[in-house]
């Protein structure tokens, strides 16, 4: 058994200590990591599907949303999707309102060696398809 799992949540903290004391490069991938957590937000709605070992997909459920709402983008290693409607007067009275038409900004940290393949929006449902780079090297290669 190695050593790592004699650490439990109670000693979190002298294992943070270890792998900060013992690592370069790795503050800032461990920043990012519990920096990036924001568990206070559910909306919209996202599955992540995968495909396979090398793509998978994300999609977002934006009922409601054009695609002239939505902006989808890359910046730092991190896709964003965000959603803005325009502000309408609407003089209906709604007994229930299901349908949530709010404002929204999601955020999901990409890996290094994940790229944006495709990013399609139809009927509502936003789809990423995911692919990992895979190095020449690492590939599959058939010689006979």
């Amino acid at each position: 058994m190695t050593n790592l799992a004699r650490f439990h949540a109670a000693n979190l903290p002298e294992l943070m200590e270890k792998i900060h004391r013992n690592s370069i490069g790795m503050d800032e991938y461990l920043n990012r990591f519990w920096d990036g957590v924001d568990t206070s937000s559910t909306y919209p709605p996202y599955n992540i599907i995968e495909i396979n070992n090398v793509e998978s997909k994300l999609e977002v459920a934006l009922a409601g949303f054009k695609k002239d709402e939505l902006k989808v983008f890359t910046e730092f290693g991190k896709l964003h999707v965000q959603g803005s409607k325009e502000e309408q007067k609407d003089d209906r009275t709604f007994r229930h309102r299901g349908v949530a038409a709010r404002d929204f900004s999601r955020v999901w940290t990409l890996s290094d060696d994940t790229e944006i393949r495709d990013v399609r929006f139809d009927d509502g449902l936003l789809v990423v398809t995911l692919g990992k780079i895979v190095p020449d090297h690492h590939a599959r290669k058939d010689y006979i």
